[in-house]
């Protein structure tokens, strides 16, 4: 392993985390895997090479202690992806309680914990010639998609975060990337099975699409990227310009009943 980047991604144990790991372990970086699911871990750390860690990002001690295990093995972490996400299906008037606050845990402290722990890692990565964060934040950062409320609202307070971050280590040497998918086909995320809309089951895509687009922002310094562009890039200024227009589209564009 010697001379390789190591880099951190957090829910690895499947879709988009997953295939993220095994990129960037084509394009030579040592990958350390991190998740909740530790057979799942297993078995992608031993196709890859890597080295995994069972870790709920939400707890801010157990991510604390994990990454003092990890900076105690590579005090250099050259890459930290901070993916790991769940959803939260259901509109503010529906969803559990419980839902809401896990979402907001997960999806956007999560990776607060996830940066203020691994920083300094990834502030001595930068010395050694750099070092990159990216927030796999998706479009729900910025459409406030009503029939998933609350995921969405986590996904505003990550984008927010990414951006935030972004200004913040500039000056540090360390890169931050904002990638914002558009729905992706994974274990957790099921949309050609739950969404309503016939046209928008067209534009969903894989998640080794979203894992190659990512990698490739982090190498050439891509500072925020939508997967794909169209036409979810497109929805997202039709919220900010034409907000009424735009409910309409949403309210017939949600999920199918029962799912």
């Amino acid at each position: 392993m010697s001379g390789q980047r190591v880099a951190v991604v957090t829910g690895a144990s499947s879709g988009i985390g997953e295939e993220t790991a095994r990129e960037l372990t084509r394009r030579g970086w040592h990958c350390v895997l991190l998740a909740r699911r530790g057979d799942r871990l297993e078995r992608v750390a031993s196709d890859i090479g890597g080295e995994w860690e069972l870790c709920d990002v939400s707890d801010r001690a157990q991510v604390e202690e994990v990454a003092a295990r990890i900076l105690e093995r590579h005090p250099a972490v050259a890459l930290l992806v901070n993916n790991a996400g769940v959803p939260a299906r259901g509109s503010f008037l529906e969803i559990d309680p419980e839902l809401v606050e896990r979402v907001i845990d997960v999806n956007y402290l999560g990776g607060v914990w996830c940066l203020r722990a691994f920083l300094p890692g990834l502030q001595a990565a930068a010395r050694a010639g750099g070092a990159h964060v990216v927030n796999l934040v998706s479009v729900a950062g910025t459409v406030a998609f009503a029939p998933a409320g609350a995921y969405a609202a986590a996904k505003h307070a990550q984008l927010a975060f990414s951006r935030s971050t972004a200004s913040l280590l500039r000056g540090r040497g360390i890169q931050v990337h904002t990638v914002m998918p558009g729905f992706v086909e994974t274990e957790g995320f099921p949309q050609h099975s739950v969404l309503s809309s016939r046209l928008m089951r067209r534009f969903v895509i894989e998640p080794d699409e979203v894992a190659t687009r990512m990698v490739d922002a982090v190498e050439k310094g891509k500072r925020e990227i939508t997967v794909p562009w169209f036409p979810y890039r497109l929805i997202s200024i039709a919220q900010a310009l034409l907000p009424g227009v735009f409910a309409r589209f949403a309210s017939a564009s949600g999920y199918r009943k029962g799912t």
